[in-house]
């Protein structure tokens, strides 16, 4: 009898090892397609000069914001897309994808008319130097044009997630990059356009990677007899979803704005090497992010049809795999550490300053494989209202570590600290509200 219970134990872990990865590995590759966007730029712009690459950290991190803050758009519709597949229900899953991408639209709007106008303000606010200004608002501005194609990606991505399709996002993710790479390269040397030819190849990619995703979605919104037209009542309820979800975003954003605001104080090195540290944190992120989007379309569909002891089986081997993931991450950022900075810039303080800072970022990467992937169970199970309230937990941990910082006279290792420190919050309180089973809601809704 142990023998049967062992053998029905490796059955179901190998089952839920071939979903996760049969829906984590393509995720994968369209994930670290944006982080991988901000280092082919941070490459190339860096070679322009340490000015320029400071310049690219501070608007880098505002655009990253700008957009990162509406990431809602694709996680709330991955969770509410893949309920609607659990409980079989493929047309009214489509129309609320449409529902999302529609409000992704009307929330464009309104993001470029305010970016465009007060890029000048905002990279004063976020501390840039005299000599990185000039180049953080070109590059804010024109790349504050792209600002709708990346929410329209948003909203797509997490229709094609929810209907258990990563394959698709990873073939565009795929051609998206190789064709930032190449405008950028051709635009700032070829054309000679420097930081603003950065800024427009990555406009121009993206805007083709969002006419791919509609292309696709509407697609299969005709195939299924789903409206293509924009439902009032459907685009409300997709905000009134997704609110839980900003404010937890706005929550992560603020951490991380807060980062690049003291690291830009600290001086343009380290501004310089924070950036090349956050860009392959990032890249970490993203790919330990991999496995929270399939825990997102997997918990989402488990829930929808009504099986919550198969989402909490999939959530337990999930946060497993998410560790092991950290681990290597975090083994290769550490030994790789000498040969990263030369492939980013040639000067020499920003090396020194580069070195250690990764070390204490290698450090954290097990934790946050854990943080991400419980954080996608959360999401996929639309949780969002306990995960609003434990990152403004996490911010309020932050803030004040952070800040003081340059006051104690502490330098940009000091605030990489301060980051695995929010990592590790975060860790406790999400696996305070795993253990106690209470997001596991079941149903075609979450009630």
């Amino acid at each position: 009898m142990p023998q049967t219970a062992e053998f029905s134990r490796q059955q179901s872990a190998r089952r839920h090892d071939r979903e996760i990865f049969g829906l984590a590995l393509p995720a994968f590759g369209a994930l670290v397609a944006e982080p991988l966007f901000l280092l082919v730029d941070s490459s190339i712009v860096g070679h322009l000069g340490t000015a320029q690459l400071a310049g690219l950290g501070v608007a880098g991190a505002l655009l990253t914001t700008v957009v990162g803050v509406f990431v809602f758009l694709a996680y709330a519709t991955t969770a509410a897309v893949a309920r609607r597949v659990g409980a079989g229900d493929l047309p009214a899953a489509i129309r609320q994808g449409m529902d999302g991408i529609w409000l992704a639209l009307l929330i464009s709007v309104a993001a470029v008319a305010v970016t465009i106008p007060a890029a000048p303000a905002l990279t004063g606010l976020f501390g840039a130097s005299g000599t990185a200004a000039p180049y953080a608002v070109t590059y804010l501005r024109i790349s504050a044009l792209g600002i709708p194609a990346m929410l329209v990606v948003l909203a797509a991505t997490g229709v094609l997630r929810g209907l258990q399709n990563t394959r698709t996002p990873l073939q565009v993710a795929v051609g998206g990059f190789a064709a930032n790479a190449a405008l950028n390269v051709l635009l700032v040397y070829g054309a000679g356009f420097g930081i603003a030819g950065s800024a427009w190849g990555t406009v121009i990619a993206q805007n083709a990677m969002a006419a791919v995703y509609l292309a696709v979605v509407v697609r299969g919104a005709r195939r299924h007899g789903a409206s293509l037209r924009p439902d009032l009542a459907g685009i409300r309820a997709c905000a009134q979803a997704g609110t839980p979800l900003l404010i937890r975003t706005v929550s992560l954003r603020a951490v991380l704005m807060i980062a690049t605001a003291v690291a830009a104080r600290l001086g343009d090195v380290s501004i310089a090497a924070h950036q090349i540290t956050f860009a392959l944190w990032t890249l970490a992120a993203y790919a330990l992010d991999a496995l929270a989007i399939a825990g997102q379309a997997i918990i989402g569909r488990h829930l929808g049809a009504g099986d919550a002891e198969a989402a909490r089986a999939a959530c337990r081997r999930m946060v497993q795999w998410g560790v092991a993931a950290g681990v290597l991450i975090g083994l290769l950022t550490a030994v790789g550490r000498p040969l990263i900075a030369p492939l980013f810039t040639s000067d020499p303080s920003v090396h020194s300053a580069l070195v250690p800072v990764l070390l204490v970022a290698a450090l954290a990467q097990p934790v946050s494989g854990a943080v991400f992937v419980l954080d996608g169970v959360l999401i996929g199970a639309g949780d969002g209202a306990y995960l609003a309230g434990s990152t403004i937990v996490t911010l309020v941990v932050f803030a004040p570590v952070a800040l003081a910082v340059p006051a104690l006279g502490g330098g940009l290792t000091a605030l990489w600290w301060a980051m695995d420190l929010m990592m590790l919050t975060r860790l406790v309180t999400l696996q305070l509200r795993a253990r106690s089973g209470k997001w596991a809601v079941t149903g075609a809704v979450r009630a």
